[in-house]
């Protein structure tokens, strides 16, 4: 017969199972407190620099062209046509050399209509003078007339006073002729202040006429300079620029032809970031890099006093010779030094972070075999370098590359 058999106890697999659980759980705990591995940096790829001590020269720079310094702004003078092209962009003018012919019939039609208009007022003034003149004998003849009249009447109103006396004469008679002689002596005093005012008005009555001719030859004048104009002429002597015309196109009135430019005369037109220009001062000493033709020194002139999409625009007048090949337009790198700082900290400006104030900056230690992050003060800076305010000490190495993306690292290793 079968015995039942009692049932194995688990407690020694149980227990088993508790350790290797306990096991894994401390084995991801100590893996948790291990410290990441410090992240790789290649030094072939890197930009390092030193701290050193000594004197710092601050700089701003900016790119910038060659602008002459004297610019004559030829425009068409009326709408035209250009009919022949004399000189091309380049070649070198004198006063009064013909540059461009051009033809307007608008402004041939507004001259003759000129012309027709003073010669028609010319008219009518010798007309005014001729008609004045006639009513003035004719006034006087009036004046005349009537004080020959006015004195016979005086001494006829005297008489028949007499004769009345005597009464050889009635009174109704006696009072005719006093009558008589009374409105002829106002009569008279009438013709000579009408003749005494139309004299006076003559003059008046001249000058509005002659006033009127000055106008017109004033715009008749002004016609035929503008159709003189046509003819365009250096008004001084340069280098023709930005002339791409050609025969048989219409500009408009105002429309800028070309321009005659001084060579020999030219300054730099920078311009510097709004943030470095805030330093910037009449004055100051510049460098301007030809690029290929070499450097020429020169001088702050004028700073614009606002900015625009982010630049200041800085002109600076050059000292130096020009170097061949130096001709207006030419694209050129300006440096304007702002000031000397004697002994103090300084290294190559990081290539991120603030230019100024604290940074995070990392130092290279273990004979270049790491590099750690430290917090340092960044104080005025310029173009290349910066001056160190605190965090690092003379000697010390740092890498000036953008090292944003270890954000999260505050050690690396590097691969030499």
């Amino acid at each position: 017969m079968d015995v039942a058999r009692p049932p194995r106890k688990k407690t020694v697999r149980n227990v088993m199972i508790g350790v290797g659980v306990l096991a894994v759980a401390g084995i991801f705990t100590w893996l948790a407190t291990l410290k990441q591995a410090a992240p790789t940096v290649d030094m072939a790829v890197v930009i390092q620099d030193s701290v050193r001590q000594g004197d710092m020269i601050r700089e701003v720079r900016g790119p910038g062209t060659l602008v002459p310094e004297q610019i004559q702004f030829i425009t068409a003078p009326a709408t035209a046509r250009v009919d022949r092209v004399v000189v091309q962009s380049g070649e070198t003018v004198t006063a009064g050399d013909v540059l461009l012919e051009m033809s307007s019939p608008e402004t041939v039609i507004a001259t003759l209509t000129a012309d027709q208009n003073l010669n028609a007022a010319r008219a009518s003034l010798l007309s005014l003078r001729t008609t004045l003149r006639s009513n003035e004998l004719a006034e006087k003849g009036v004046v005349a007339s009537v004080h020959t009249q006015f004195v016979a009447a005086a001494l006829d109103a005297k008489a028949a006073d007499t004769l009345f006396k005597q009464r050889m004469l009635s009174e109704f008679d006696a009072t005719n002729k006093r009558t008589l002689a009374e409105q002829l002596t106002d009569q008279y005093a009438f013709e000579k202040q009408r003749l005494a005012d139309m004299q006076k008005s003559i003059p008046e009555q001249i000058a509005a006429a002659e006033s009127n001719i000055d106008q017109l030859k004033a715009i008749a004048d002004f016609y035929h300079t503008k159709q003189k104009a046509l003819t365009v002429r250096a008004p001084t002597a340069g280098v023709v620029q930005g002339l791409s015309l050609q025969q048989g196109q219409y500009q408009t009135e105002g429309t800028t032809l070309l321009k005659v430019v001084q060579p020999g005369k030219l300054k730099a037109v920078l311009q510097i970031p709004e943030s470095q220009a805030k330093d910037v001062a009449l004055g100051q000493s510049a460098s301007i890099d030809t690029r290929s033709n070499g450097l020429i020194a020169g001088h702050v002139s004028r700073k614009d006093p606002s900015a625009v999409s982010g630049t200041v625009t800085i002109d600076v007048a050059l000292d130096g010779a020009l170097p061949q090949g130096a001709v207006p337009d030419l694209s050129v790198d300006g440096t304007i030094q702002i000031e000397k700082l004697t002994n103090v900290l300084y290294t190559g400006r990081p290539g991120y972070g603030g230019s100024t104030g604290p940074v995070g900056l990392f130092k290279i230690v273990e004979n270049g075999h790491a590099a750690v992050r430290v917090p340092v003060l960044l104080g005025r800076s310029s173009v290349t370098s910066v001056e160190i305010v605190k965090g690092l000490s003379k000697g010390d190495k740092v890498i000036l590359s953008d090292m944003s993306q270890f954000d999260a690292v505050e050690r690396v290793r590097l691969k030499q």
